[in-house]
C-alpha cells in the first residue's frame, strides 16, 4: 500500500512538475509576443513630397498604423483641421510623429522660434498627435560648432518642451546630418544639456551611423532619453556627399542589433521608418515603402501593429 502511495506521489509530482514547465513556456512564449509590440512601427510622408493624401492611402493599404506629418501640413489645414484629422481616421493612421521644424538658437528669435512650435504642437493635439520633432539648419559651413552653440539649442529646446508639455505634447530632438548634432560627441553634449522633463531624444539610426556612431549603442546609453526612432538605413554614393539614405537592409546599419537594443532597455514607443526621398529613380514611394515594409516583417519578423 505504501508502494501504490509512493508511486502515485512520484506520478503527481512529476504531472506537477511537467504543468508547471508548460506554464512557465507558455507565459514566456506570450512575454515575447507583448515585446513584439511594444516598439510600434510608423511610416513618415516625407517620402511622398508633399502628396499626403497618397502617403496615408499607400501606407494604410501596406498596414501601418501611424504616420509622420511635417509642418507643410500646417498651412493649409490650420484652420481646417477636422478634415486632416478625418483623413487620418479614414485611413486608420495615428499621428505618430509632427515634423516641426528649425530651432533658432539667435537670442532675437527666441520668442518666435518658441511660439513658432508651440503653435504646431496645439495642431498636433487638435490632430489627435502627442509628440513633436525638432530639428536646426545652424550647423557652420567651415567648422564644428561650439559647445555653447550646441548648448544654446538644448536651452531653446528646453523652453519649447516645457511649453508644448502644458499643451500634452512631448517635443523632442532629432539628431540630424549637417545640422548641430551631427556627431556622437555633438549628440551626447546637447542630450547632456536637454532637460528630460521637458525634452526627450528622436535617436535617428541612420544619421547617427552617417556621423560616426553605432545606434545600437546610442540606445543603451541614453536609454532613459529616448522617446522614438527613425528608422533608415546609409551606405556610400557618388553624391556630394559621398553617402545617401537608403531602405532597410540596403546599407551598413546593423538594424538587428539595433532591435536587440531596443529590447534590452524595455522600449516602448514609435519607431517610424523615414526616408528623405526615393533613393532609385525607378522606385516610387510606394515601392520603398513596400520594401520597407518587408524588411521588418520577413527579416526581423516583427508586425507592424
Amino acid at each position: 500500500m505504501k508502494t501504490i502511495e509512493a508511486a502515485d506521489r512520484r506520478l503527481f509530482l512529476r504531472n506537477f512538475s511537467l504543468g508547471a514547465a508548460a506554464l512557465l513556456t507558455s507565459s514566456a512564449w506570450a512575454e515575447t509576443l507583448l515585446k513584439k509590440g511594444d516598439v510600434k512601427i510608423g511610416y513618415s510622408a516625407i517620402t511622398w513630397g508633399g502628396k499626403d493624401e497618397q502617403a496615408m492611402a499607400d501606407l494604410s493599404g501596406l498596414g501601418f498604423k501611424g504616420i509622420q506629418l511635417r509642418a507643410n501640413t500646417f498651412g493649409p489645414y490650420r484652420n481646417k483641421v477636422s478634415e486632416l484629422r478625418d483623413a487620418l481616421v479614414k485611413n486608420h493612421l495615428t499621428l505618430c510623429m509632427f515634423s516641426s521644424g528649425n530651432v533658432e538658437i539667435d537670442p532675437a528669435k527666441f520668442e518666435s522660434t518658441v511660439d513658432t512650435h508651440v503653435a504646431h504642437a496645439s495642431f498636433v493635439k487638435a490632430l489627435g498627435g502627442s509628440a513633436l520633432q525638432l530639428t536646426n539648419s545652424l550647423r557652420p559651413k567651415d567648422r564644428a560648432p561650439s559647445v555653447e552653440e550646441l548648448k544654446k539649442l538644448a536651452k531653446v529646446m528646453n523652453e519649447i518642451g516645457k511649453q508644448t508639455a502644458d499643451l500634452g505634447v512631448q517635443a523632442v530632438y532629432h539628431n540630424h546630418m549637417n545640422q548641430l548634432g551631427e556627431t556622437p560627441e555633438e549628440v551626447d553634449v546637447i542630450v547632456q544639456a536637454m532637460d528630460p522633463r521637458y525634452i526627450k531624444l528622436l535617436l535617428d539610426i541612420a544619421h547617427y551611423k552617417q556621423g560616426g556612431g553605432e545606434p545600437q549603442d546610442a540606445i543603451v546609453k541614453y536609454k532613459d532619453m529616448i522617446h522614438s526612432l527613425h528608422l533608415k538605413d546609409t551606405k556610400p554614393a557618388e553624391t556630394k556627399s559621398g553617402y545617401k539614405f537608403v531602405e532597410l537592409g540596403q546599407g551598413r546599419v546593423n538594424v538587428p542589433a539595433v532591435f536587440e537594443s531596443l529590447n534590452k532597455i524595455k522600449f516602448k514607443g514609435w519607431a517610424v521608418v523615414e526616408l528623405d526621398g526615393v533613393p532609385d529613380p525607378e522606385k516610387s514611394p510606394l515601392i520603398c515603402a513596400q520594401i520597407n515594409k518587408k524588411y521588418i516583417t520577413e527579416t526581423l519578423k516583427y508586425p507592424l501593429g
